[in-house]
């Protein structure tokens, strides 16, 4: 099944090809502290491509661009109910996992 996300009020859908992976990332479920610290391990607390650069005294600021990847929102809250479980279902102190 293709599914078709809306794109403007006037009826047009647009399609939506990542939409199966987005579902199964969402239903995705923790239920190891093995996988729940490789998942953590895995997906980045924080951009890592965002940067500062200074070449011949000038600055450059490469802004963050995971906002660019079209599954970063189903990525981080995965990464989220992996802390989650850690640190409910596991008593684990995640503090490390913070940075």
């Amino acid at each position: 099944m293709i599914q078709t996300t809306p794109q403007q009020p006037s009826g047009h859908k647009r399609l939506d090809l990542l939409h199966p992976i987005r579902r199964w990332l969402d239903n995705m479920a923790v239920t190891t502290p093995t996988a729940a610290r490789r998942i953590v391990q895995l997906i980045p607390a924080q951009c890592p491509f965002e940067r500062d650069i200074c070449i011949l005294g000038i600055h450059f600021h490469i802004p963050p661009l995971c906002k660019l990847n079209p599954l970063y929102d189903e990525l981080v809250a995965l990464r989220f109910r992996a802390i989650c479980y850690l640190a409910d279902g596991c008593g684990e102190d995640v503090t490390r996992y913070a940075r």
